[in-house]
């Protein structure tokens, strides 16, 4: 599904336009985000799952064209883990 399938389908949902549609999805985006920024950042929605923000070590990778070891530095990355609801209904 795409961002603006997502946004049609809250507009039919809501019976909002695809305006305000748009602005709530973005508005619920930024705000994740910004609370992800923050040092022990994590969002969590009861029943769909949670979003959090997990520092990844430094390591040694390979180059899969030539297999020479390369340096791989540390970095904060996403992870999300799903919900009870969201699991049992997939």
């Amino acid at each position: 599904m795409t961002k603006a399938e997502l946004v049609e389908k809250m507009a039919k949902d809501a019976k909002i336009s695809k305006v305000a549609a748009s602005t709530a999805l973005n508005s619920f985006m930024e705000g994740v985000t910004k609370a992800l920024k923050k040092k022990d950042g994590k969002v969590t929605l009861v029943g769909f799952g949670t979003f959090a923000k997990v520092r990844r070590k430094a390591r040694t990778g390979r180059n899969p064209q030539t297999g020479a070891p390369i340096k791989i530095k540390a970095r904060n990355v996403v992870k999300f883990k799903a919900g009870k609801a969201l699991k049992d209904a997939v």
